[in-house]
């Protein structure tokens, strides 16, 4: 049977023991993957790979040995509690083998739980699983998690007192990561935040979030922005000791800057163009580009797009002017741009 969003998420938390079978499928890899090590866990518990109590099979095995499914579906374990025969990436190919062994199954037989991949409309997996009463077909999107969810991985990892901008910052950050880094992120925020009874902010979870740039780099644009030109010259020679080039670092600026001219022409002010800026920016990265967007001002800002789109052309041109050198004679001057407020 189909199970809805709703459906879906309840049987994952809380599976239905009145069915003996469930399709998880999605073009996510790491979002089927998770899915389907929440079923495992709430339905066998953590232990049960461990005490064999869990068989895996791969979907190239059971084509070529039908009896593999049958044969985890009825062994028995030395340690008592719910076993389960998990069939990992399957196909339609393997539709009449998974079909035999849910007509066979039995209330003392293994739990059967089959992940895959995006299936079309007229899968024969899907039609196997949606039209069986007994199994529980689930079918995973790609869109980020919800309220809801988050507030669910929230809870588990022990967090339940966020800042409004925090809980802001997290729905940008589902936004930007794969389901799967994200619920890793959540959790080393739990553990980050251990002990600590002050509230969730967007400090911490800057702390714990992956990077998304280079961290220099972020800070060299944060101070054109913010007009500390003194600043520029240890920035740009820590990025160039890491190997950063010339071509890069401008392209990287180029863009900055234009997200900076998005944010100033908003009809609603630089706050909203960046808040609504795809991808997400979100934590102390957000408030600086919204700072710097309010300071520079439109005119100016096209202005220095001008100048960076000027260099970039000299830089992949065949001018004899030292790359480095140039570069960061661009980059002070614009510091200095936007340390002038008239």
């Amino acid at each position: 049977m189909k199970l809805s969003s709703r459906d879906a998420k309840g049987f994952l938390a809380r599976p239905d023991a009145a069915r003996g079978a469930a399709l998880i499928y999605g073009a996510d890899p790491m979002r089927v993957a998770d899915a389907r090590a929440r079923l495992v866990l709430a339905l066998a518990g953590k232990e049960a790979e461990a005490e064999m109590r869990l068989t895996r099979i791969a979907g190239s095995d059971l084509r070529k040995d039908g009896a593999l499914l049958d044969d985890a579906m009825r062994a028995q374990g030395f340690f008592p509690g719910p076993r389960m025969a998990l069939v990992e990436e399957a196909g339609d190919g393997l539709a009449p083998v998974i079909k035999d062994a849910l007509k066979a199954r039995v209330a003392e037989d293994a739990f059967i739980l089959v992940t895959a991949g995006a299936l079309a409309a007229k899968s024969a997996l899907r039609k196997l699983f949606e039209g069986d009463k007994a199994a529980a077909c689930i079918a995973l999107y790609d869109d980020p998690p919800g309220p809801e969810e988050i507030a669910e991985m929230l809870g588990a990892a022990g967090l339940r007192d966020l800042t409004a901008e925090a809980r802001s910052d997290l729905q940008s950050l589902a936004r930007a990561l794969e389901p799967g880094d994200f619920r890793q992120t959540v959790e080393k925020l739990g553990l980050y935040k251990y002990r600590d009874a002050t509230p969730v902010t967007p400090e911490d979870i800057a702390a714990v979030a992956p990077l998304s740039a280079e961290a220099d780099l972020d800070e060299l644009l944060e101070a054109m922005g913010d007009g500390r030109a003194e600043a520029v010259p240890g920035l740009m020679g820590r990025l160039g000791a890491q190997g950063s080039g010339a071509v890069s670092l401008s392209i990287a600026a180029l863009r900055h800057f234009r997200q900076l001219h998005a944010a100033a022409s908003h009809p609603e002010g630089p706050a909203q163009g960046i808040a609504r800026a795809r991808p997400p920016i979100w934590g102390p990265r957000r408030d600086a580009m919204t700072r710097a967007a309010t300071r520079w001002g439109r005119a100016r800002l096209e202005a220095a797009i001008g100048l960076l789109i000027e260099t970039d052309m000299t830089l992949r041109s065949a001018s004899r002017a030292p790359d480095v050198a140039l570069l960061e004679r661009l980059f002070i001057r614009l510091a200095m741009m936007g340390r002038d407020r008239g």
